[in-house]
């Protein structure tokens, strides 16, 4: 397997199924990567390891998923010159999600976090894919087919209602 360019990280293992969809994306762009449970509160020396040692393992950027309070991504941020891209989740002691997404979005001026939407991990794969194809034409190349084939898939659906009017998609 090729070195990690991407680390997924999360508060906690419940928080799988929100952040699942940041490896998917990577996987099918070809973009190498690994994922671990680093809790701020619970593993915080694990947590400072994880951060210190990234750059220095080959990550290029770092999705931080956090429900709650999220202090993940802010607190890995303030321990690494790598992008970090946080994901709020929508957790079970979640207050609608808008704790973990003010904790992450609020960031003090200095430890800059690219915060993705609520439960937002899709994005944060493709944000992820998106910095290290900036350095990367063969991701590159991959991210320019994926977006063709959004264009693709809405176009179909414009033919699809011209062809056959508003109610074949109800």
């Amino acid at each position: 397997m090729s070195t990690p360019l991407v680390g997924i990280i999360m508060g906690s293992q419940s928080d799988m199924g929100v952040m699942a969809p940041a490896a998917e994306m990577l996987e099918q762009l070809g973009v190498p990567f690994e994922v671990t449970v680093v809790s701020a509160h619970r593993t915080p020396v694990r947590m400072v390891e994880y951060a210190q040692s990234a750059a220095k393992r080959g990550l290029k950027a770092i999705i931080a998923g956090a429900g709650g309070a999220a202090h993940l991504p802010g607190m890995v941020a303030s321990l690494t010159t790598l992008p970090v891209i946080g994901v709020p989740v929508k957790s079970r002691n979640s207050i609608d999600g808008w704790d973990s997404v003010l904790s992450i979005l609020q960031m003090p001026g200095g430890i800059p976090v690219a915060t993705m939407a609520l439960d937002g991990a899709q994005n944060a794969g493709l944000m992820a894919a998106r910095i290290v194809g900036a350095f990367s034409p063969e991701v590159s190349e991959k991210l320019e087919a994926y977006q063709e084939s959004l264009e693709t898939k809405v176009m179909d659906s414009v033919k699809n209602i011209e062809e056959n009017g508003y109610k074949s998609v109800l």
